[in-house]
């Protein structure tokens, strides 16, 4: 049956089991850090400064990463990215004793490059597997890969707070570092050696996006995502651990049902925002979304700061905050794949996951950091200044709506 399929059809789907069991490590090793270093005595700004190395190698990845996939091959790109998650999980199942501050962080730093690398190749790849004048077509395949991405990243979580309590932080990461070998090696013998690959070798001083529609967007995708991350990275699980006294399993439980709705909602935003209707979305969608998240996102702040039912507001904000969100960066994604160049895809791409990299490095910092001294409402209240931010960006992308070509 596999056999019968188109070969762009295949090389997606080998493309998407790549990502797909990546990103569900991926999310277990981001809460098995976060729970198993607070239960160690870790402050929330130490916990936020073990992930400052992996978001900060994200930025570079990004823009590096990028050039080397149109130079070398989407292909080489996201089997170096299984590769060094690999060796990345290997280098936390060490004793205790070795699990210092700048072990773990030199641990995630090879993360989040493995992790930048993977993405920009995945999402790269689509455009070069559906035709330009199918922008209906594109907007759903990024859709399901985006969406399906964040619903397995949430199972994740899920799977982070029940290995840490079955069989503990050690035995966690050697078990996700043994699944992930074997699909390196289906990855080595399976994807095409030439998707991505530029005709015209890029030089590197082109790594810089001289496009102003993808720079707009990106500066709107570098605050959206630091909006996000301000409360979610560190400050969310630690108040749900500290102040309502849930244990490891209904924290990750709880995250994890979370980002799989929103995977779920970012796998039917074309749906949400008018394909059904022969429409593809422009600027104008883009702005609309961000405005209606920066609302939301006041209304959830103001309810925890006067202290009105804090776990009703939370729970069910944080379901409606997920699912406005989940539209925003569906829309976001779609229109990077859109803009970019079909040559070369990953330059542009790249560059635009850099954005994404320095906003959630950004955001991550001030969530432990804020958290700290200020508390959640603190965190909720940055997140709205930056959806602003977002949603002021967003009035200078392009309104010209293409056709939704099938």
């Amino acid at each position: 049956m596999f056999s019968n399929l188109s070969k762009s059809v295949r090389q997606y789907m080998l493309v998407t089991f790549n990502y797909w069991n990546f990103t569900i490590t991926d999310g277990a090793l981001r809460m098995l850090v976060v729970l198993y270093f607070h239960d160690l005595g870790y402050s929330t700004l130490e916990i936020a400064s073990l992930f400052l190395f992996y978001e900060f190698f994200g930025v570079v990845t990004n823009l590096i990463g990028g050039w080397l996939g149109a130079r070398l091959g989407l292909n080489k790109t996201m089997n170096l990215g299984l590769a060094m998650q690999i060796i990345a999980l290997l280098m936390l199942a060490v004793p205790n004793v070795w699990l210092t501050i700048p072990w773990v962080m030199a641990a995630q730093a090879l993360s989040g490059i493995a992790k930048d690398l993977n993405k920009m190749s995945a999402k790269s790849s689509i455009k070069t597997l559906v035709p330009d004048e199918q922008q209906g077509s594109l907007y759903k395949w990024v859709a399901i890969l985006t969406g399906s991405k964040n619903a397995l990243k949430g199972a994740g979580f899920f799977i982070g707070g029940l290995l840490l309590s079955l069989v503990g932080f050690k035995y966690a990461v050697l078990l996700m570092a043994g699944v992930l070998a074997l699909v390196f090696i289906g990855s080595l013998l399976g994807l095409e050696s030439n998707m991505g690959k530029a005709k015209n070798k890029p030089k590197f001083n082109q790594i810089f996006s001289k496009s102003g529609s993808i720079n707009i967007l990106s500066a709107a995708r570098m605050f959206l995502f630091g909006a996000r991350d301000v409360w979610f990275v560190v400050a969310l699980p630690v108040y749900l651990g500290s102040v309502f006294g849930w244990d490891h399993l209904w924290v990750g439980g709880f995250l994890a049902s979370w980002v799989i709705a929103y995977g779920f909602v970012q796998g039917i935003a074309p749906k949400i925002t008018g394909k059904a209707q022969g429409k593809v979305p422009d600027g104008s969608a883009a702005l609309l979304w961000a405005g209606l998240l920066a609302v939301i996102t006041a209304g959830i702040a103001y309810a925890v700061q006067i202290g009105w039912q804090p776990q009703l507001v939370i729970v069910v904000g944080l379901m409606i905050f997920g699912a406005v969100f989940a539209v925003n960066s569906s829309l976001h994604s779609y229109l990077i794949v859109s803009y970019a160049k079909g040559d070369g895809v990953s330059l542009d791409v790249g560059f635009y996951y850099m954005a994404n990299a320095m906003g959630r490095l950004i955001g991550t910092i001030l969530s432990g950091w804020i958290f700290q001294i200020a508390g959640l409402a603190a965190c909720l209240w940055v997140s709205f200044a930056f959806l602003a931010l977002t949603t002021l960006i967003s009035i200078k992308l392009p309104k010209v709506t293409q056709p939704a070509t099938a």
